[in-house]
């Protein structure tokens, strides 16, 4: 999935006139107030003041995935989101994942490793269903078909909202990536369109999935964007970040966008506003709220979050640092200005040729001031085979891992 990812396997007027003013004021009554537009109200600056290892929940989705009684469950994947459902379990989504069976240690090479052979399956993304701490289910993978050859899906952040505003009945939203088979560098994909899916509820059955941003005009890939990397709900409004590619264009860092959705209306492509640096419009032109393409900016994937007035933005670092290092930035506004980066924490990492990514905030399992973040892992490799291959012969690399932050004020 997104960031820095260099080894995955994958390879006329009158009466009419009056009747359209009155209309707009009625719809401008009911839309949710901007209360959150660049130089609003002030917040107080935060940072990561302390952090720990969740190796509960680590170990949780280990286990899962170590599993050896079913063949067509989880054994490992990346581009980590949650959601909590209405029934109070959390649906875990994900993008490339490892299905079939592992093996127990050792493995091929003499290592005490629990493995899996490499002809396992590998789709495009999972959905894992916990209950009580647990995973406990796949649902059969993938759950968002391929929209063509050479295309795939992979889902992002999701939440739960009414089927349509002001109805009793609830479904699940799921952002989705479209990509596209490109060549090099774009070996992880052309971002080619951000779309939504909607789950029904209880049973988590795609329903219908509707483009929201068709990118495939926009000539240069790394000025395409996609949406859904994050979502934040403010002031009636549901704010939707995105970035470009430009990693991989080589370029040290991505830069975030932002798009604003009435709450309640994910589904409906008309109801999406973009940020041109001065106005929400529905033109889908944004400017950037963060980035400057080289020392500051975003990974493909970040997370955001709102601490009281204050939003705080998660993403790995730029440069070298990028590999091993989750930053943050601060702003009182969606929109920015964004303060930071801040210094950052390396989180453990496990022993060999790896790196981190895609740094992902679980409201679902936070509280009292914790914020529970997950990062990705994968093995570092100049060929995809290889890389694989290693992915294979240590299971437990390419699962993400937890940690427990707690916010502050930066320290003097």
């Amino acid at each position: 999935m997104p960031e820095d990812r260099r080894a995955r396997q994958r390879t006329g007027a009158g009466v009419g006139l009056v009747l359209t003013l009155a209309l707009a004021a009625v719809l401008l009554t009911a839309l949710p107030k901007d209360h959150d537009r660049e130089g609003g109200a002030a917040c107080p600056a935060r940072t990561v003041r302390s952090w720990s290892a969740d190796t509960q929940l680590t170990n949780s989705f280990a286990a899962y995935g170590d599993d050896a009684t079913r063949t067509d469950d989880w054994t490992g994947g990346d581009g980590t989101h949650s959601v909590r459902l209405p029934d109070g379990r959390v649906l875990w989504l994900f993008s490339d994942t490892y299905l079939g069976q592992v093996h127990g240690p050792p493995n091929p090479v003499g290592e005490s490793y629990v493995w899996r052979d490499t002809t396992a399956p590998l789709v495009r993304n999972s959905a894992v269903v916990m209950h009580a701490g647990h995973p406990q289910l796949t649902l059969p993978a993938p759950l968002f078909p391929d929209p063509a050859p050479n295309e795939w899906r992979w889902p992002v952040a999701a939440r739960v909202e009414p089927r349509s505003p002001g109805s009793a009945e609830s479904v699940v939203r799921v952002l989705l990536w479209t990509r596209t088979a490109g060549a090099y560098p774009w070996i992880y994909g052309v971002p080619t369109a951000t779309e939504v899916a909607t789950l029904s509820l209880p049973d988590l059955r795609v329903e219908s999935i509707v483009k929201v941003l068709d990118q495939r005009l926009v000539q240069d890939p790394s000025r395409r964007l996609q949406f859904g990397t994050t979502l934040v709900a403010a002031g009636g409004w549901t704010y939707v970040f995105g970035g470009n590619d430009a990693q991989a264009a080589a370029r040290p860092t991505s830069s975030a966008y932002v798009a604003r959705v009435p709450e309640g209306r994910l589904g409906e492509p008309g109801a999406w506003e973009y940020w041109d640096g001065s106005a929400w419009t529905a033109r889908a032109g944004p400017r950037a709220v963060l980035g400057d393409g080289q020392h500051t900016g975003v990974g493909s994937a970040f997370s955001v979050v709102r601490d009281g007035r204050t939003y705080v933005l998660f993403t790995m670092a730029a440069g070298s640092r990028g590999l091993t290092t989750v930053t943050s930035y601060w702003a009182c506004s969606p929109v920015g200005p964004w303060h930071g980066p801040d210094r950052g924490f390396s989180p453990p990492l496990p022993a060999g040729q790896v790196a981190a990514y895609n740094p992902q905030t679980h409201p679902a399992l936070g509280g009292d001031g914790r914020i529970v973040l997950s990062y990705d892992v994968n093995w570092l490799e100049a060929t995809a085979t290889s890389a694989a291959w290693n992915l294979s012969r240590n299971v437990s690399l390419y699962r993400p891992r937890f940690v427990t932050l707690r916010l502050g004020p930066p320290s003097r």
